[in-house]
């Protein structure tokens, strides 16, 4: 044992003089290279531009070209592909006068040319290690068209489904988003940025996006400190912690100054406290869209953004405009410059750029990598594991692989709407329908019977607004009566329906924030119209946020929700319809009853006067017309088998502070088939110095078990689980008692006590 502690020593010591040594060999290549570069080049650095590719705002770059041969760009993004990008490669190395190679960037978010179930759908299969494995399989499809940086992951914390954006992130929950931030970040940047098949990660929005006021996009966010601390600020933390090596400025506003000028956010919190050393970037126009904050023109805006600690402006140019002025003046310092510059470079040196500028424009790469068989199947073995079983009264599913089935909805057969918001790269054209899916799973004795029955909506000026980057929802020559009258016939034909329901790929995602989260009018009056022919209903339902599905809930035998599900979401979706694969996920957002119970979320605090079924109805924390409570909480999702959960046994009831105890359950596999089930622990503060949340989540576990099959499921509780920010936002535990919840979602719980001395 000693011989092996002396190698790890040894090991350790010569890692740690190789990082020094690579160190100083970076330091030293920059610091030559910036005593050659004007102040004119250094601003140049720190200029993005898009030639048009992806465009999320009104402006598009001018004039890119000889903007790169005046060395007035430091990257680019919006385009792909090894020919295009070694073309603006070689504009930069070889008319440029210093020769810097620029940066190539692009929205990667749930895959590159293969996509994968948007972000809400990936959090819900609550597998770190198949995340990791998608970002993974992102980078190498990246990096294979010459990509070199990732406007991912976004790590927002969201507990409003009105914000179109809650499709992007990872739900409401901190310690949840904290570990698939880490491991987005990981399955990125690999452990070696320098090596071709890695990108650079860029976390946004820095920071609170998701919090944004009615849940309308680009709006003001006001909360506490505390709250910032103990809900919000954890998971971009965690992608910190991890090595990320640059984040995105938000839009919104924090303490009533714009995320993007917010010195107290960028320098005293970002750097100064979290120690992050990589590059800030803002997010498209956010320098410019200051001047509408009411923060002054557009010079004092690129001077309040550099101080404080922008390093890179993402299209408006207002720092290439005013920058030198600004040093001239002396409102922004020559160090200022020097220092984002600086973080730029060492980003291209972290990448192997200056080693050679083309390494990531290798066009066999791009011929074998992209949409591979290999990542196809992976992309429909994790699409199956992202969706969540709601309901699944008499056994409805998985459907036999016989007798006729009535596929009916808008969404059954459209390519376009496959692959949700922010598929920037994907090809509809190559994505599986469902209708396509289930030929492919069905089997030969499967008689399946199509009609569209409805359009995704009728209302023509909400279509024109959804259908801006294309044509997603789609207006059929029938009138709604005839496409109902024929669903209608079509369901009566057969033993059960399949009605896919839901949004349009781009009725979430960036500004697509909506008040009504229910199904289209239109979409309803044919689930309706299905219902009362007295036939089995299977909903599935295509959506990039919670929906309010009160009716569905009472009305239909099943509810599968499948998000976007992406390139291979068809043949997934199948596999869970048929029993190829038994569903195993579980929510991360809390679905509500209604709008006006939004914002809904389970680690909500409590009130000084509570509501308890059976109470009073006056003088309590409720509402007249409806329940508090959600319609699904969070980690809920039901298996087509049945899994029962002992008592909790605790090691120790009473935890010291340098100690720790365990909390353990049995789990067994009540039902007829194999299944695969995510253990939940949660932990409740019963008394602190500040009001603390009625539960928490703090650990997870998934096991697969055979039916009759048992395990033992354990958990380790330590101090470091117990610990929040207080109202001094210094991170403490406090001494009290505590209990702990172990249970297949956070409303279905055994519990159990114990004390912290």
């Amino acid at each position: 044992m000693k011989k092996l502690n002396k190698s790890i020593f040894v090991f350790f010591i010569i890692c740690s003089f190789t990082a020094n040594a690579q160190s100083n060999k970076m330091n030293d290549f920059i610091n030559n290279l910036m005593k050659k570069m004007t102040m004119e080049e250094k601003i140049g650095q720190l200029n993005l531009v898009t030639p048009g590719g992806t465009v999320t705002g009104a402006v598009v770059s001018k004039d890119v070209d000889d903007k790169i041969r005046k060395g007035q760009v430091g990257g680019l993004f919006g385009i792909t592909g090894p020919d295009k990008i070694r073309r603006a490669q070689e504009i930069a190395v070889n008319n440029s006068r210093l020769h810097i190679p620029l940066l190539f960037g692009l929205d990667v978010i749930h895959g590159h040319r293969t996509i994968f179930p948007i972000p809400l759908g990936l959090s819900s299969s609550w597998d770190t290690a198949m995340i990791k494995k998608s970002a993974r399989i992102a980078a190498n499809e990246a990096t294979a068209d010459a990509l070199n940086w990732v406007y991912s992951p976004m790590v927002d914390i969201a507990r409003d489904p009105r914000w179109g954006r809650i499709a992007e992130g990872s739900g409401e929950d901190p310690f949840l988003g904290s570990q698939i931030a880490k491991v987005m970040v990981e399955g990125y940047q690999g452990n070696d940025l320098s090596k071709d098949t890695t990108v650079m990660a860029c976390v946004k929005h820095f920071a609170l996006y998701g919090a944004a006021e009615a849940g309308r996009d680009y709006n003001s966010v006001d909360m506490s400190k505390v709250k910032m601390y103990n809900e919000y600020l954890p998971p971009y933390k965690a992608a910190v912690d991890a090595g990320a090596g640059s984040i995105m400025t938000s839009f919104n506003t924090i303490d009533g100054i714009p995320a993007t000028a917010n010195k107290w956010l960028l320098t005293d919190l970002l750097r100064k406290q979290w120690g992050f050393k990589g590059l800030v970037v803002t997010d498209y126009t956010s320098i410019s869209e200051m001047v509408n904050h009411g923060m002054g023109d557009d010079k004092k805006v690129a001077e309040l953004a550099l101080n404080a600690g922008v390093d890179m402006d993402m299209v408006s140019e207002d720092i290439l405009k005013y920058a030198a002025q600004l040093v001239k003046e002396g409102k922004v310092s020559a160090k200022t410059i020097d220092d984002a510059c600086r973080r730029i470079l060492e980003a291209k040196y972290k990448l192997g750029l200056f080693d050679d500028p083309y390494r990531y424009c290798n066009d066999q790469r791009a011929k074998t990598e992209l949409m591979s068989q290999v990542n196809l199947e992976e992309a429909r073995k994790i699409a199956a594991r992202s969706f969540v079983l709601l309901k699944n009264d008499n056994h409805v599913l998985p459907l036999k692989k016989s007798g006729t089935v009535a596929l009916i909805g808008p969404l059954a057969d459209s390519k376009r709407n496959m692959l949700g918001t922010w598929s920037v790269s994907g090809d509809p054209e190559k994505s599986i329908t469902i209708m396509q899916g289930i030929k492919n799973v069905a089997g030969n004795d499967v008689n399946i019977l199509y009609a569209k029955g409805a359009n995704i909506s009728d209302d023509t000026e909400f279509i024109k607004r959804v259908n801006v980057f294309g044509e997603e929802i789609t207006v059929d020559k029938k009138s709604p009566e005839e496409m109902i009258n024929e669903a209608v016939e079509t369901a009566n034909k057969a033993d059960v329906v399949v009605a896919v329901l839901g949004e349009a790929a781009d009725m979430t995602g960036e500004s697509s924030s909506m008040t009504h989260i229910g199904l289209q009018e239109s979409q309803e009056n044919l689930l309706k119209a299905l219902v009362k022919t007295g036939k089995p209903i299977v909903l599935v339902l295509m959506n990039g946020r919670p929906m309010t599905l009160t009716w569905e809930d009472a009305h239909v035998n099943g509810i599968l929700d499948v998000w976007f599900g992406g390139t291979e979401a068809g043949n997934a979706v199948a596999d869970v319809l048929f029993g190829n694969y038994n569903p195993s996920g579980k929510l991360t957002v809390t679905f509500p009853r209604n709008v006006g119970q939004i914002p809904i979320y389970y680690n909500h605090l409590n009130t000084g006067r509570p509501f308890h079924p059976g109470d009073s109805p006056k003088f309590k924390s409720d509402y007249l017309d409806a329940s508090n409570d959600p319609l699904y909480s969070f980690g809920y999702g039901l298996s087509y088998t049945t899994f029962s959960y002992s008592n909790i046994s605790l090691g120790n009831k009473t935890l010291h502070p340098n100690g720790k105890i365990t909390a353990s359950v049995t789990v067994t596999n009540a039902g007829t088939v194999a299944g695969k089930e995510t253990v939940q622990l949660y932990i409740r503060d019963m008394v602190g110095s500040i009001a603390r949340p009625v539960k928490e989540l703090k650990g997870f576990q998934q096991i697969t078990l055979a039916p009759g099959e048992s395990k033992k499921v354990s958990f380790t509780i330590s101090v470091s689980d117990l610990k929040f920010y207080n109202s001094d936002l210094k991170y403490v535990y406090e001494p009290g008692n505590f209990k702990v919840f172990i249970g297949t979602n956070n409303r279905d719980v055994k519990e159990a006590d114990f004390k912290l001395e």
